[in-house]
Protein backbone atom coordinates (compact mmCIF):
# COMPACT_ATOMS: atom_id res chain seq x y z
CA UNK A 1 0.00 0.00 0.00
CA UNK A 2 2.52 2.22 0.68
CA UNK A 3 4.72 1.99 -2.73
CA UNK A 4 0.45 2.19 -4.18
CA UNK A 5 0.68 5.56 -2.16
CA UNK A 6 4.03 6.38 -2.80
CA UNK A 7 3.54 5.77 -6.65
CA UNK A 8 0.24 8.08 -6.11
CA UNK A 9 2.56 10.75 -4.60
CA UNK A 10 4.86 11.21 -7.02
CA UNK A 11 2.14 10.79 -9.95
CA UNK A 12 0.51 13.91 -8.73
CA UNK A 13 3.89 15.51 -8.32
CA UNK A 14 4.07 15.06 -11.76
CA UNK A 15 1.59 16.20 -12.57
CA UNK A 16 1.31 19.52 -10.48
CA UNK A 17 5.16 20.38 -11.77
CA UNK A 18 3.57 20.36 -15.42
CA UNK A 19 0.69 22.44 -14.66
CA UNK A 20 3.15 24.54 -12.57
CA UNK A 21 5.30 24.33 -15.99
CA UNK A 22 2.34 24.94 -18.31
CA UNK A 23 1.17 28.34 -15.73
CA UNK A 24 4.69 29.63 -15.63
CA UNK A 25 4.90 29.35 -19.64
CA UNK A 26 1.28 31.33 -19.54
CA UNK A 27 2.86 33.72 -16.80
CA UNK A 28 5.47 34.59 -18.88
CA UNK A 29 3.18 35.13 -22.24
CA UNK A 30 1.08 37.45 -20.83
CA UNK A 31 3.92 39.13 -19.36
CA UNK A 32 5.18 39.62 -22.94
CA UNK A 33 1.33 41.14 -23.87
CA UNK A 34 1.44 43.39 -21.16
CA UNK A 35 5.07 43.93 -22.23
CA UNK A 36 4.06 44.69 -25.62
CA UNK A 37 1.18 47.02 -24.56
CA UNK A 38 2.96 49.22 -22.39
CA UNK A 39 5.43 50.04 -25.59
CA UNK A 40 2.46 50.61 -27.71
CA UNK A 41 1.12 53.01 -24.70
CA UNK A 42 4.43 54.38 -24.09
CA UNK A 43 4.34 56.05 -27.75
CA UNK A 44 0.93 57.33 -27.37
CA UNK A 45 2.22 60.48 -25.46
CA UNK A 46 4.77 60.90 -28.13
CA UNK A 47 1.98 60.41 -31.35
CA UNK A 48 0.22 63.08 -28.87
CA UNK A 49 2.53 65.58 -28.85
CA UNK A 50 3.41 65.47 -32.51
CA UNK A 51 -0.47 66.02 -33.31
CA UNK A 52 -0.67 68.82 -30.98
CA UNK A 53 2.66 70.42 -32.37
CA UNK A 54 0.99 69.81 -36.38
CA UNK A 55 -1.96 71.16 -34.67
CA UNK A 56 -0.11 74.00 -33.67
CA UNK A 57 1.95 74.98 -36.50
CA UNK A 58 -1.79 74.36 -38.82
CA UNK A 59 -2.81 77.12 -36.71
CA UNK A 60 -0.82 79.81 -37.73
CA UNK A 61 -0.68 78.99 -41.26
CA UNK A 62 -4.71 78.92 -41.20
CA UNK A 63 -4.53 82.41 -39.13
CA UNK A 64 -2.22 83.52 -41.80
CA UNK A 65 -4.54 82.43 -44.74
CA UNK A 66 -7.38 83.96 -42.88
CA UNK A 67 -4.98 87.22 -43.31
CA UNK A 68 -4.40 86.99 -47.03
CA UNK A 69 -7.90 86.25 -47.81
CA UNK A 70 -8.97 89.33 -45.93
CA UNK A 71 -6.32 90.98 -47.70
CA UNK A 72 -7.58 89.68 -51.04
CA UNK A 73 -11.00 90.74 -50.91
CA UNK A 74 -9.78 94.54 -50.13
CA UNK A 75 -8.17 93.92 -53.28
CA UNK A 76 -10.98 92.61 -55.20
CA UNK A 77 -13.23 95.47 -53.63
CA UNK A 78 -10.61 97.70 -55.02
CA UNK A 79 -10.42 96.21 -58.00
CA UNK A 80 -14.20 96.36 -58.87
CA UNK A 81 -14.59 100.22 -57.84
CA UNK A 82 -11.22 100.61 -60.83
CA UNK A 83 -13.34 98.85 -63.24
CA UNK A 84 -16.76 101.16 -62.30
CA UNK A 85 -14.32 104.29 -62.63
CA UNK A 86 -13.26 102.74 -66.09
CA UNK A 87 -17.15 102.19 -67.59
CA UNK A 88 -17.74 105.48 -66.36
CA UNK A 89 -14.79 106.99 -68.77
CA UNK A 90 -15.58 104.82 -71.58
CA UNK A 91 -18.68 106.62 -71.75
CA UNK A 92 -17.52 109.70 -71.94
CA UNK A 93 -15.05 108.34 -75.18
CA UNK A 94 -18.00 108.69 -77.60
CA UNK A 95 -18.28 112.60 -76.65
CA UNK A 96 -14.24 112.99 -77.12
CA UNK A 97 -14.31 111.39 -80.07
CA UNK A 98 -17.04 113.92 -81.84
CA UNK A 99 -15.23 117.16 -80.05
CA UNK A 100 -11.55 115.81 -81.68
CA UNK A 101 -13.45 115.64 -84.85
CA UNK A 102 -14.81 118.95 -84.30
CA UNK A 103 -11.54 120.30 -83.74
CA UNK A 104 -10.01 118.75 -86.43
CA UNK A 105 -12.75 119.85 -88.90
Amino acid sequence: MASASSKSAKNLFAESKSRLGDRVQINVNNMGSIARQIHRGSKAPDMLGQSAKNFAQAEGTMEHSGGNLQKMQLLLAQMHQQEDQIRRQFRHLPEIDEQIKDMQR
